[in-house]
């Protein structure tokens, strides 16, 4: 017997079985999907440097690089967005006929498959290129290789089913979806309402055990043209064919769409993208068991599966496209700025334009970095399924502020539709990342914190499958080990929180990384902070802290930054610590530390129990909020990445689709060498005060063919700052059934002088 257990344990545990709150299934089979990583040396309070600096960076093989440059390159210079947009709505068929013959669909597929067999971080570039191009194709390719059958029968499938439907996705044959919106659950998955009744009846001739299955899903990419559906459904066994338990769970099938039953509805249209994306029923479909992905024995293991391949796909596609489109933005944005002349100023010097341009160039750096480091994880085999919700989530929203500078600072440009807009596709897209694979907002407020405290914590998730456990004597003892060590844990953290706050993090662990070590030490000193903070809120709140969702939420925001900041260092270490970039990785950090110290303050000044909330303040944040975000010289040096052709440049902006054709982002490339190579010869002129070229060669200021040079990058800004026009006949039928747009008002103008 241990004295300890029964008399300091035993009342602690009795109490918090009281009122530890009861978990579903659903977020039971969540919390246990997916690795914990990185993520759990930050919760720690304690980040072992090490282990993330020797991380192998992800990188690509020959044969990933090679169908970069060749079917990728390929690819995207077939793709024309504005006619996928406005003349096709969907992508033209000999287009679909590449994506297939080239494997797109089965990158991740192995090759003994027949599949690419390419690493996630392959996948990854490959829809990052696509998406600069077009958002359309890049979603199109992206969603098969992500969530959907494929990924399942590779993680669970049965060998038959792997060798009957894995190579006929890679090579095309089979164009997939998965289902698993319905009208009545979106985020609340455990309010679905499709069913899968286990009854037996005739399938290709015989009298076989399987699902009869009614269901309504909505807002299914590729549902529209999809030969093999992945389904979502609850699974019922009324007459105990395979067991004693009626109610079996949530349970994925595979359903290919020629089925009796299998009605393919109409298009949706998301956010005016063109994707193929829509609705779809089954009425008393029936499939034999062995469509359930993994047999008979995964009924009811659906959600869990689901959540694991989410893990992965999560941190992978729409990571991805925000990425791209941040550096895009930044490429874009820094030409258009350097180019674009008002009061006889490039619009660049204007530090109005400076502090956007600043932040758009600083998150596409600290989201292309974050997106190597998760997929270097990925890689290695971890799916960290924390790390992809934040990935998810702070993507996409840094995506959609770095597309409205982007817009902001283009003006009118970008405001005009038409083929030459290079930005008003992306920016109507932004949307469509924000809500789908998990609304930002339930991502936000419910899972970033509320599933890093039980599965990254050290002790947590352990205390409370101790408290679960039916049996006491044995849930005693388990919680007796865990409890104790997260006691000693708490008390070594407030240590570390106190001493690290109270000398501003100078002593506190980081390596030698020349200038950046300062950050790390930072860093150091806010995971402690945030460590105990998040310690404290879990022990005077319990159960209740799952209601408190605007507490969640800002320590969500606290455990986000830790670690897009972790991988904006990463970056600059891998890439060399690259001095020019160093301005961008300056950026990143006050910015982050500015938002962690303010997210501590909210949690402090609203944390109910305030005796706690005054002693955390004095700990963890003694001297209040005082981090003032970047100075403008780093505003300014970090803006200044952009403006001009250099290694730095392109560093930030690597990958990106260059086709070489009359499009608008071709125009503004070949504008922007052209203004940088005539810089010179410009500032010659305007030192002479002469403004036409021909006068300045006539008054030996620039030669003959240094004016030439000139006249061409006017020319090719001219080209640039242009904006689309539309004859009103090609915009609306009804001046192509009145003779013209003048025709019909003069004639609507008659008819009311007449009546």
């Amino acid at each position: 017997m241990s004295f300890r257990r029964d008399t300091l344990t035993k009342p602690i545990f009795a109490l918090a079985r009281g009122v530890l709150p009861a978990m579903s299934d659903t977020e039971r089979e969540a919390l246990e999907a997916g690795d914990v990583w990185w993520d759990a040396d930050l919760f720690s309070g304690n980040p072992d440097w090490s282990k993330l600096l020797n991380v192998t960076p992800a990188t690509l093989t020959e044969e990933e690089q090679a169908f970069l440059r060749g079917p990728v390159d390929e690819l995207c210079a077939m793709l024309d967005e504005w006619k996928i947009f406005w003349e096709w709505r969907d992508l033209p068929h000999d287009v679909w006929h590449f994506i297939k013959r080239e494997k797109f669909f089965g990158m991740i597929i192995p090759k003994e498959f027949g599949g690419l067999g390419f690493s996630p971080y392959a996948h990854s570039e490959v829809v990052r290129k696509i998406s600069t191009r077009s958002i359309a194709a890049a979603v199109t390719v992206m969603v098969p290789n992500s969530l959907g059958p494929g990924e399942l029968l590779m993680r669970f499938g049965t060998k038959e089913q792997q060798e009957r439907w894995l190579p006929r996705l890679a090579d095309g044959r089979d164009v997939p979806c998965f289902g698993l919106t319905s009208p009545e659950a979106g985020s609340d998955a455990a309010s679905m309402v499709d069913t899968g009744i286990i009854c037996k009846d005739i399938f290709e001739g015989r009298e076989v055990v399987g699902l009869r299955l009614n269901w309504h899903k909505r807002y299914i990419t590729l549902g529209p043209v999809a030969t093999l559906l992945g389904l979502a459904f609850k699974a019922y066994d009324p007459h105990h064919l395979v067991g004693e338990q009626e109610e079996l769970g949530i349970t994925v099938a595979l359903i290919p769409t020629h089925l009796p039953g299998v009605e393919i509805g109409h298009r949706h249209l998301p956010a005016m993208q063109v994707f193929q994306n829509g609705p779809n029923r089954g009425r008393d479909v029936f499939i034999p068991l062995d469509y359930v992905i993994g047999g008979e024995e995964r009924l009811g293991q659906g959600w869990k599966m689901l959540m694991t391949a989410l893990a992965a796909g999560r941190g992978i596609s729409l990571p991805s496209l925000s990425a791209a489109g941040a550096a895009f933005a930044a490429r874009t944005t820094g030409a258009y700025a350097r180019i674009r002349e008002q009061f006889g100023i490039s619009i660049s010097k204007f530090e109005g334009v400076e502090e956007p341009l600043a932040r758009i160039v600083a998150t596409a750096y600290q989201l292309d970095a974050a997106r190597r480091l998760t997929c270097a994880a990925l890689n290695a085999g971890v799916h960290p399924a924390v790390v992809s919700g934040i990935m998810k989530l702070h993507a996409t929203e840094r995506m959609r502020t770095t597309v409205d500078d982007a817009m902001d600072i283009h003006g009118g440009k970008a405001v005009i539709d038409g083929p030459q807009n290079y930005l008003g596709n992306l920016y109507r897209a932004v949307p469509v990342g924000i809500t789908v694979e998990g609304a930002n907002i339930l991502t936000r407020n419910l899972i970033v914190f509320g599933q890093g405290a039980i599965r990254a914590h050290p002790y947590l998730l352990d205390e409370m499958n101790a408290l679960a456990d039916a049996d006491r004597e044995r849930g005693l003892a388990a919680f007796d080990k865990a409890f104790w060590k997260h006691v000693g844990h708490s008390l070594q953290t407030l240590v570390r929180a106190l001493s690290r706050s109270w000398t501003f993090g100078a002593f506190a662990p980081a390596p030698d990384a020349g200038e950046a070590t300062q950050f790390y030490r930072q860093l150091s000193r806010y995971s402690a902070a945030f460590a105990l903070c998040a310690d404290m809120a879990l022990l005077t709140l319990g159960g209740a802290l799952k209601r408190k969702e605007m507490l969640s939420a800002r320590f969500g925001d606290i455990l986000s930054e830790l670690y897009l900041l972790s991988a904006a260092l990463k970056r600059w270490q891998d890439e060399g610590r690259q001095k020019e970039d160093f301005a961008a990785l300056e950026w990143c950090m006050a910015t982050g530390f500015r938002t962690i110290e303010n997210r501590l303050a909210e949690i402090l000044a609203n944390l109910p129990n305030r005796f706690v909330a005054v002693i955390l303040k004095l700990v963890v944040q003694p001297f209040a909020a005082r981090v003032l975000g970047p100075s403008d010289r780093v505003v300014h040096q970090c803006a200044s990445l952009v403006l001009e052709p250099s290694a730095a440049r392109d560093r930030l902006t690597p990958d990106l689709a260059h086709v070489d054709d009359d499009s608008g982002f071709a125009r503004l490339e070949r504008a922007f060498k052209l203004v940088a190579t005539t810089d010179a010869i410009a500032k010659r002129m305007r030192a002479a005060h002469i403004h036409d070229w021909k006068e300045a060669v006539t008054n030996g200021v620039i030669t003959q063919a240094e004016g030439e040079q000139l006249a061409a990058a006017r020319e090719a800004v001219t080209k640039v700052i242009e904006v689309d026009d539309f004859a009103p006949e090609a915009l609306s039928p009804i001046y192509k059934k009145t003779g013209g747009v003048h025709q019909f008002f003069q004639e609507l103008g008659e008819q009311r002088a007449a009546s």
